[in-house]
């Protein structure tokens, strides 16, 4: 008989101004269950974890616990948030007491609490300490002790270990499993918002795949290793590897936005397909290193050596792609044949083919039409961020000119002054766009 289902969300949406962020999300989280939620850099993750914990309201669908529409904060769901979020003018002890002193708990008894979940932490001694007097590892131990304080049902975590170093992480790891395989918390069930494979495989029981533009649940796949898993593993290695595949490869939302991208430079309406946030350099590095191993590899084994997780390396080989320079087939990163004449390509030769590949890209065919337009052939960055402001947040629309800036420059289809903050051109019969 299966356990019954703690918290579910159904048919949830949210969008942010003109842009879904999800769409028709359907999840189910059973009693007892340890569910890790992946996906691609603003997929949306950290957003469907708010609306699930009731701290932010979907603009569609609902989200129930124990059958019971969620409107509000849900008492019986507690957060660990990455930045641990800590009073800092509050002691160690006073931090973990101050949900229980919400909830009415008399002081007596918020002390004893907080004493044991302090210990069962391994924080005994830092009672009296300020959140300034510890290190990254044991502030993240506070936010544990003080989300537990509240004896949650559903212990909900947005990248808990993001933040830490690999040793510290790994031991909090290791320390919280124990603690929920022994049924040392009340916790019944833990959603975890990662963008580690390897700590999603390690981790969980579920491991639920968003995809992105808009979010969408593409892969729910159960992980069936015994605890404590090894890494080594030829079964969690081949985990990681299909969890890798499924990240990597396109689906149907990839169509979509090679559509819409097509329609935006049509149009010169600012553009809705995102750029892929990559480094010129991290790029270029990525494919020789696949180019002198015959133009193919495993993103898995590249990332591990590369020490990259999924969220810095899936920008690389969104950019490669999005430029004919490399596909993703099931898992590996192939280089196309302009993919193999760009890696052994000298500096020039480089920049001349990465112009013409992006030239045509929709944000870049509308900088060079309006630079080619002025009498000036130049542009302050504000007109461009106001364009792309229609289409995306304002973080959002700084890091596309951002990214934007470096790709044109590396390829001198214009140049950018940040003491100015002016788009202009050098030769402006030259940069003539194509589109």
């Amino acid at each position: 008989m299966r356990a019954p289902v703690l918290v579910s969300a159904e048919d949830v949406c949210k969008r942010y101004e003109d842009m879904v962020v999800l769409d028709d999300i359907h999840l189910e989280i059973r009693e007892g269950e340890f569910v890790a939620l992946l996906g691609p850099s603003g997929s949306g993750k950290s957003t469907l974890l708010r609306i699930i914990t009731g701290l932010m309201a979907p603009d569609a669908g609902s989200v129930r616990y124990r059958g019971q529409t969620v409107e509000g904060p849900c008492p019986h769901a507690a957060m660990v948030f990455q930045t641990f979020a800590l009073y800092p003018w509050l002691t160690v002890q006073q931090n973990v007491e101050i949900g229980l002193k919400a909830a009415g708990l008399g002081a007596a008894a918020r002390r004893e609490k907080a004493l044991r979940l302090i210990d069962l932490v391994g924080l005994d001694g830092f009672e009296g300490a300020y959140p300034k007097e510890l290190s990254g590892g044991m502030r993240q131990r506070v936010g544990f002790a003080r989300a537990l304080a509240v004896e949650p049902e559903l212990l909900c975590m947005d990248e808990p270990f993001s933040a830490l170093d690999v040793l510290t992480a790994e031991n909090l790891r290791s320390e919280l499993l124990d603690l929920w395989a022994d049924h040392r918390i009340p916790t019944r069930s833990v959603l975890m918002v990662t963008h580690g494979i390897e700590e999603a495989v390690f981790m969980a029981d579920r491991i639920v795949v968003l995809s992105r533009n808009p979010a969408r649940v593409v892969a729910d796949l159960p992980i069936r290793l015994p605890r404590p898993r090894n890494r080594k593993q030829p079964q969690f290695l081949a985990l990681v590897d299909r969890v890798y595949r499924i990240l990597s490869d396109g689906d149907d939302a990839a169509t979509e936005s090679d559509a819409a991208r097509d329609a935006d430079a049509a149009s010169g309406a600012p553009p809705a397909a995102p750029l892929p946030h990559a480094p010129i350099g991290m790029l270029s590095g990525l494919l020789e290193l696949v180019s002198d191993r015959g133009g193919r590899d495993d993103l898995y084994r590249l990332g591990s050596e590369l020490l990259l997780e999924v969220d810095d390396l899936l920008p690389i080989t969104d950019a490669a792609e999005l430029i004919d320079l490399a596909k993703v087939q099931e898992g590996d990163l192939c280089l196309t044949p302009l993919g193999r004449i760009f890696a052994e390509a000298d500096v020039d030769q480089r920049k001349r083919l990465f112009a013409e590949r992006i030239r045509t890209l929709p944000l870049f065919a509308v900088i060079l039409r309006v630079l080619q337009g002025k009498r000036s052939h130049t542009m302050r960055r504000e007109f461009f961020a106001d364009l792309l402001a229609e289409r995306f947040s304002e973080p959002e629309a700084r890091a596309q000119l951002d990214t934007a800036i470096s790709w044109g420059r590396y390829a001198e289809l214009f140049a950018y002054d940040p003491a100015a903050e002016e788009f202009y051109l050098e030769e402006p019969a030259a940069a003539t766009p194509g589109a």
